[in-house]
């Protein structure tokens, strides 16, 4: 071999080593950057979970302690308004931006205020709040945990016909703004407090309101209003009939038949039949 081919040959073999020793290089260098790259991502991955892990405990995680005063049923998840003593019970499930439910209580509270105050019939209210969940808002949530923080201080009944009086249209997330609740509550004499404010801008019954709305999606119901009279339903039709205030009153006057009425007192029954609600005064 000449000289000159023996050259060109080891300047060949040189370049051929440098550029597998390059290649090399480059395939180190892409798998350290995928190694920091799944790292970094590893990282992400579990400060996630940890956030969501996090946020459920604190929206989700619900025992019975954390219920508003007063609440009843195993997991202190109703709200009961009327005697214990009344002979039939009214079972509602509500959520406080349902359209159907708004025009349930306008046409039906008064009558069913009467019945309490007549000691014929407890009503056991159970607040969902499943329209936030399908039109992505807060509003149910939020009316949900107000009117917990109102029956924490003996007030729901009152202030629960006040935001059925004022209830926005369902397409207006308007309880988003915890502002207008409070706002709201002005009405119900002794309930707009600093401790109420603070409830319902703290979301001090936001597990108890998660621990309502799981309970109704394992009931078997599916829409609201739900109206149950001693557990049969009674809307918009019981036993054939359909629902109207004389069917109602005629209704639990037959199931009562040969029971005695609980006994109220004064005060009670007053507040049972002219709760401090009035209509178009959201403001």
């Amino acid at each position: 071999m000449s000289q000159k081919n023996s050259s060109e040959a080891k300047r060949t073999a040189r370049e051929r080593m440098q550029e597998e020793r390059a290649a090399q290089e480059a395939k180190a260098q892409r798998i350290r950057k995928f190694s920091i790259i799944g790292t970094v991502l590893a990282v992400i991955v579990v400060a996630v979970v940890i956030g969501l892990v996090v946020q459920n405990s604190r929206t989700s995680s619900y025992n019975a302690s954390q219920a508003p005063a007063g609440t009843i049923g195993a997991n202190k998840l109703v709200i009961p308004v009327g005697s214990t003593a009344a002979p039939s019970t009214l079972t509602v499930y509500e959520d406080l931006r349902c359209p159907a439910c708004g025009s349930y209580e306008k046409s039906f509270h008064t009558t069913v205020n009467q019945l309490m105050a007549q000691g014929k019939v407890q009503v056991q209210y159970h607040v969902v709040s499943f329209i936030d969940r399908n039109d992505n808002g807060t509003g149910s949530k939020n009316a949900a945990n107000a009117v917990a923080c109102a029956q924490n201080v003996g007030k729901f009944h009152g202030y629960h016909d006040v935001l059925y009086a004022n209830q926005p249209d369902e397409t207006d997330d308007a309880w988003a703004d915890k502002s207008k609740l409070i706002t709201l509550a002005k009405q119900v004499p002794g309930l707009d407090t600093p401790a109420f404010e603070s409830c319902v801008n703290s979301n001090s019954f936001g597990a108890w309101v998660t621990a309502v709305q799981k309970d109704f999606d394992k009931s078997g119901h599916t829409s609201t209003p739900t109206i149950l009279l001693n557990g049969t339903s009674a809307y918009p039709t019981y036993n054939g009939e359909q629902i109207s205030t004389a069917n109602l009153i005629k209704w639990v006057d037959a199931a009562n038949k040969g029971k005695t009425p609980a006994s109220l007192a004064p005060s009670a029954s007053a507040a049972l039949v002219s709760p401090n609600a009035s209509p178009n005064a959201s403001g």
